[in-house]
Formats: structure tokens, sequence, C-alpha cells
């Protein structure tokens, strides 16, 4: 599909679900993540002191663009290809990019669709999570054909704990620490409704299923209760 700045979204529960909330998902999105700064700032600087400039950066699930604004901190001049299913996000990565011809927009439902070119590096945040894990592995393999050798895969997104008890320690803290951070009951609200669209594995189970596809070293380097950043090394 060519990429350009006025895409055809995939229609669907998740793509309107984000829609809904586009404007306001940077304004919520530090409430909503409470260790923010170690899971996007910090954990980013740390892979990017180790990795070589990349020629090209594919952000899956980009949403308004925030992951890649972080990267982009670092690879002003490398080429950013941002994926979302919902367009009305993009439109908001659109005005944070404005200007900038090096960043371009694909509004498409990457499990189903791919951009044609290779990357040197994958990134994504807080999206895989809504896909089952045979879509999850069906995603890792697409991942894995499109990077060189070196290339590098990170996911930054939520997990669950593996264990019953544990998740549900888990998600009664997450919800309420929402309760304290100044969200509306609306908010809160449209939150629940999206968590009904999770499909959660657990940090040990996708880095089993990174292993499998060949990944030469996979490693969880952040982990915060239900937050970890994953990578992949091939």
């Amino acid at each position: 599909m060519e990429m350009e700045q006025k895409n055809q979204g995939t229609l669907g529960s998740i793509e309107d679900q984000f829609n809904l909330i586009a404007e306001e998902y940077d304004i919520n999105r530090r409430k909503f993540i409470p260790c923010f700064e170690d899971y996007y700032k910090n954990t980013t600087k740390f892979i990017v002191s180790n990795i070589h400039k990349p020629k090209r950066i594919l952000d899956l699930g980009a949403g308004t663009g925030l992951l890649s604004y972080f990267w982009y901190l670092y690879f002003p001049a490398s080429e950013y290809v941002l994926v979302d299913i919902a367009d009305d996000m993009l439109q908001v990565a659109r005005k944070r990019f404005a200007g900038i011809d090096t960043v371009l927009y694909q509004a498409a439902d990457y499990s189903r669709e791919f951009p044609a070119q290779d990357f040197d590096v994958i990134i994504s945040a807080l999206s895989i999570h809504h896909l089952e894990n045979r879509d999850k592995k069906k995603l890792f393999e697409r991942i894995y054909d499109k990077l060189p050798e070196g290339g590098v895969f990170v996911n930054y997104d939520q997990f669950c704990a593996g264990k019953s008890d544990m998740d549900d320690w888990f998600d009664s803290y997450w919800e309420s620490q929402l309760s304290d951070s100044g969200l509306t009951e609306h908010d809160i609200e449209l939150w629940k409704e999206r968590r009904k669209l999770d499909r959660e594995c657990s940090v040990e189970e996708e880095t089993a299923m990174l292993a499998e596809r060949g990944f030469k070293s996979v490693k969880c380097i952040y982990t915060y209760q239900k937050f970890s950043v994953i990578i992949a090394i091939k």
C-alpha cells in the first residue's frame, strides 16, 4: 500500500475506540502509564546508546507518534514509517511531525498489511497486546523477515503476569492508581471498554515466541508490573 498523508483505515472496534480518544491521547498517556519516564524515555535512551544509526524505522500501532518522537530525538536523520489502524491517531502524529518529510504514514491493520520496505529497526508501543497469540506469532514472522542480520525489534507493551492470582494484583493496583491520577470518570470508563480488546500474554510467553522464530538474542530489559519492554535482535 502506498504511504501518503490520507490513507483509509481498516474499520473495526479497535479503530473506533482509538479514534474516539485521539486528541486526548497524549495528555492522558502519562496518567495511564505510571512508569512513563522509565518506560518511554530511559529505556529508549538505553537502547539507542547501543545500536548504530538506523536508516529506516517502522513504528507498528504508532498512534499519535509518541514512541517515534522519543526515537526521533536521537535519530532525526532516519526515515520513519508510522502504521496505525486508526487514521485519526495518525492525524495527530502528522501535526506532531509537521514539516518533516522523512516521516511517512500508513493507515492499515498491520496484522494483515505490512509495508513493502525493509527496516533496520521495528518498534511498537502498547499495541501488539491486542492480538491473539497465533496472530502475534504471525506478526513476529513478518517482523523477522523485514529486518537485516543484526536488526532490532523493540516491543514496549503491557503483559499479564501469567498466573491468575498475580494478574488480579496487577490489574487491581493499576486501576487504583488510575483513580488517583486525575483522570475523569469518563476517561476511566473508556479505558475499561478498551481493556475488553486486550489479549495479553506474559513476558515469558512473548520472549519464547520471539526466540522460537529465530531471533538470536531476546531479552526483557524493563519491567514495571504490567508494563515491560522486550528487545529482540536478529
